[in-house]
């Protein structure tokens, strides 16, 4: 019964339950009103009854108390116009059946005999009642009547169906107008569940079910709209959310193998499969092994095992993949291992192509350590190879060779016909090199147009055979740009490889001093590197130099001094001086730039010099505002590499604004050949300072051979007459005749002039007499510390 009302449908439940519950209603209405009327007749007929037997018991005294049986009769006729009474007993005194009636259609008499059990009751639907007569109080007999409930009981049944046929009328007219309402009632339930079924099938969340009233079903559908216009965001939220995840995992830009324990592919996404040159389904279910090198498997096997090994740690190595076309890609495999939530055990490796990033690498790596012109190993892989030999000769008696190539005339060929032809003549002779010298002996470029050669197990004689063969053939080389040829040379230095050896920066440094003294000697020559060459010491000596000028730099051991530049004329002006520098060794003697200032020249440290000269003057003149207050002009010299620093300018100009020195009150002083080999540089940065306000000052003017030629391309405020010329003009008339000639000739470009070496008061009054403007010198000022001056 339960399983066929739940199949029902909302409304068929309703009207079931509208029929059910009428059904019941008429029922229990019909079985109270059987059960009332059987009440209502038993009591209504037992009291008329008894009222009756009352009434002929107390009209049968006389007929009792006289024996009158007629008159009995008589009384008890007055039951005929009773229909339910079937018999009426009158008894006597003596207890026995004085008379009797019975209803017409009664057969026989149903009175009992006498009057002993006679009593009130009821049969079913017959009632008897008895009822004694009493005369003075004394029982003389009894009536007992007998009366057939059957007919008014009927009456009674016929009028309750009238009204349960009223009842039933009442409730089908109720049930006819109720439908309809029940209709409304389901018809929003109906239309909500199908709109539900509708979405579940269709898996369309943008269904929506219609609201008919505002009652609670109403507000049911308002719940119901809102709750799936929350699914409906949320699923499109988590559609969008699986689509990307798709995406991301299909098109992200690695390999995504899910792997069973034996590498079996269980799944690839689609940027992997397309990686091999296949698709997906084509890899689902082949082994991961048969993509991966020949030499790299055991590789990935061990990877994997050591994955099983340690469940939470990832495992990373470079791996060839083989694709289906053969070519070879590098791959950094990242593998672990997955344990879902029934247990089963997996592998998870991710792959990224770094087949570009590996190529990029070595060529970096070859880059590196190869000169990009020639294709030579360069300096530091050159470095390398000479430290490991450095290290594996002290192990062994063998016996090597450096060899330091520098060509000759190499500049002509840059200067005359550009760079491109210099780069392309590097490239030639690095060829002509590598041609004429062992297959294991390693060539490198070490720089410009330097050559190293490292001759391993190779004798004195050996090497110097071998180096007079490549100094020839580079001789004979004959090189031609365009509608130009040219022969260059190259000088040679040799510095034997032994246990006696120093290190390798020592080894250069021999070799490099080698092959300087074999240009000395007259360039195109091969020079063998001995401890007590003469001709080396020199050059050895400049080599020292470089690491003390470093350490002099970084602790800071150089220390400024200043040399007075006073007017000829003797007028007054402010404070005007020479900027100079000085050593302070270990032991704190002072050491003259005479020392060190050609080794930071040879070796590029001279435009460090430079700026630690700047920087600290600048300190000391920030420090001292009364001195800088009385400061007319203070010169700083420059080196020519200073010209063609890029960095220079911009440090100067630093400088300036950190510790807010007057611009006017600096003078750059560079050399005539410094400004004169590096013409273009010097007229920039002589511009760009001179635009600044600061002054510019032509030092050693007259040892240059062109000097009043290029004297009007730069654009000085000051020429300093070479005291080479200075300090003989009283006795020597050639240099009494040049130093009158560039002052007269400064003089009418609007340069003021400066004679240097006057060490006297007779060279400073013939001066006077020419017309120079300031002197500088021992006869009027020696060099002392800036505190002194």
């Amino acid at each position: 019964m339960n399983s066929f009302f739940s199949r029902l449908s909302i409304k068929a439940k309703l009207l079931a339950i509208l029929v059910f519950s009428n059904i019941l209603s008429l029922s229990l209405a019909m079985v109270l009103l059987i059960i009332l009327t059987v009440f209502q007749v038993k009591n209504s007929s037992k009291e008329d009854m008894l009222a009756m037997a009352t009434l002929l018991a107390n009209r049968s005294t006389a007929a009792l108390s006289f024996d009158d049986k007629e008159v009995a009769q008589e009384n008890l006729q007055a039951l005929n116009d009773l229909a339910i009474v079937k018999a009426a007993c009158l008894y006597g005194n003596d207890g026995q059946l004085f008379t009797s009636l019975k209803a017409a259609k009664t057969n026989h008499s149903l009175c009992p005999k006498d009057i002993q059990g006679l009593a009130t009751a009821f049969k079913q639907l017959e009632l008897q009642v008895f009822k004694p007569v009493v005369l003075d109080d004394e029982v003389i007999g009894g009536i007992y009547i007998i009366a057939d409930l059957t007919e008014p009981f009927w009456q009674q049944l016929q009028y309750d169906g009238i009204i349960l046929l009223i009842l039933l009328i009442a409730s089908v007219l109720t049930f006819l107008l109720i439908a309809p309402l029940l209709t409304r009632v389901s018809r929003p339930i109906i239309t909500l569940a199908n709109t539900a079924h509708k979405i579940s099938s269709e898996r369309d969340y943008s269904h929506r079910a219609s609201k008919q009233n505002d009652d609670e079903l109403g507000k049911l559908v308002d719940a119901f709209n809102n709750m799936i216009s929350t699914v409906e965001q949320q699923n499109r939220a988590l559609v969008n959310v699986k689509n990307n995840y798709i995406a991301l995992y299909d098109n992200n830009p690695t390999m995504v193998f899910h792997l069973d324990l034996n590498g079996i592919i269980l799944s690839v996404n689609r940027f992997g499969a397309r990686q091999l040159e296949l698709k997906v389904d084509q890899l689902q279910g082949c082994s991961i092994f048969d993509f991966i090198h020949p030499s790299d498997v055991s590789t990935c096997k061990a990877m994997f095992e050591l994955c099983q090994l340690n469940p939470h740690k990832v495992y990373k190595e470079e791996i060839r993949k083989i694709c289906l076309d053969g070519r070879v890609i590098w791959a950094r495999e990242s593998a672990r291992l997955l344990i879902d939530n029934t247990g089963a055990r997996n592998l998870l490796l991710v792959c990224e192509d770094v087949t570009e990033a590996k190529q990029l690498s070595e060529k970096v790596a070859y880059q590196a350590s190869h000169d990009a012109l020639t294709g030579l190993v360069n300096r530091a892989e050159f470095d390398i190879y000479l430290k490991n030999l450095v290290e594996d000769v002290q192990q062994s008696s063998a016996e090597h060779a450096l060899c330091y190539l520098d060509l000759d005339q190499f500049k002509i060929v840059n200067d005359t016909c550009g760079h491109l032809a210099g780069d392309e003549l590097l490239r030639q002779i690095g060829d002509v090199l590598k041609s004429n010298i062992r297959q294991h002996d390693l060539l490198a470029r070490l720089g410009g147009d330097e050559f190293g050669v490292l001759m391993y197990d190779c004798s004195m004689q050996q090497a110097l055979r071998v180096c007079d063969k490549l100094r020839s053939v580079i001789r004979d080389f004959l090189f031609c740009w365009e509608d130009r040829s040219f022969n260059v040379g190259v000088s040679i230095g040799i510095s034997m490889i032994n246990k006696t050896s120093g290190n390798a920066v020592e080894l250069l440094k021999e070799a490099d001093a080698a092959c300087y003294a074999a240009k000395e000697k007259g360039r195109n020559r091969v020079h063998v590197f001995t401890p007590d060459d003469e001709e080396l010491a020199s050059r050895q000596g400049e080599m020292q130099w470089v690491e003390r000028i470093q350490r002099g730099l970084d602790e800071n051991r150089f220390c400024l001094y200043g040399q007075l530049i006073v007017p000829v004329d003797g007028r007054q002006e402010g404070k005007h001086f020479e900027t100079l520098v000085r050593y302070q060794d270990e032991k704190g003697n002072i050491i003259p730039p005479g020392a060190f200032l050609p080794a930071a020249e040879r070796y590029n440290m001279a435009a460090a010099m430079d700026q630690w000269v700047i920087s600290n003057l600048f300190v000391w003149l920030a420090e001292h505002p009364a001195f800088l207050n009385d400061l007319s002009v203070c010169s700083v010299n420059l080196s020519g590499l200073s010209l063609s620093d890029d960095n220079m300018l911009a440090f100067i100009d630093q400088q300036f604004s950190e510790w807010g020195i007057p611009t006017q009150k600096i003078c750059f002083e560079i050399t005539e050949t410094a400004a004169i080999s590096h013409l273009g540089n010097a007229r920039h940065f002589i511009d760009s300072l001179r635009g600044k306000g600061c002054w510019f000052s032509l030092d050693d003017f007259g040892s240059g051979l062109s000097s009043f030629a290029y004297l009007k391309n730069l654009p000085v405020d000051y020429l300093k007459i070479d005291g080479l010329f200075v300090k003989d003009i009283l006795h020597d008339e050639v240099d009494l005749a040049m130093v009158e000639s560039i002052n007269s000739i400064g003089h009418v470009m609007g340069k003021k002039t400066i004679a240097e070496f006057v060490e006297n008061d007779e060279i400073m009054a013939r001066l006077r007499q020419l017309g120079v403007d300031y002197a500088q010198g021992y006869g009027i000022a020696k060099p002392v510390p800036l505190d002194e001056l």
